[in-house]
């Protein structure tokens, strides 16, 4: 069974860090990319971020490309997302998903969700 577990939300005020942490299991992890998306009260769930398997090529929507960083290690099945200066329109919670395939920010192409984790930036 194929599960992905995100960490490490939390609040935060306005130009602080957050790391996220998705853990995943049950798959070969390394055969997968992984893309991060949020979703803020009221909105759609939105593509944030995406890294392919090797961890050699990463994609950033413009609204944090700067502030945003994503990397992983395959020895560990995880993918983690650091979040710096971070702003009060950051706030939503933060999903992970996996997908084998090339980079895609359609959230229908991810078979394999987390649950989610709260992030909240106080201005």
């Amino acid at each position: 069974q194929v599960q992905l577990v995100e960490s490490g939300g939390g609040l935060v005020q306005a130009g602080g860090s957050l790391r996220l942490s998705c853990a995943a299991s049950g798959l070969v992890f390394s055969n997968y990319a992984v893309g991060w998306f949020r979703q803020a009260p009221g909105k759609e769930r939105e593509f944030v971020t995406y890294i392919n398997r090797s961890g050699r090529s990463t994609y950033f929507i413009d609204s944090v490309k700067g502030r945003f960083t994503i990397s992983r290690d395959n020895a560990k099945n995880t993918v983690y997302l650091q979040m710096d200066s971070l702003k009060p329109e950051d706030t939503a919670v933060y999903y992970c998903a996996a997908r084998m395939g090339p980079y895609s920010e359609d959230k229908r192409s991810y078979p394999y969700w987390g649950r989610g984790t709260q992030v909240t930036v106080s201005s």
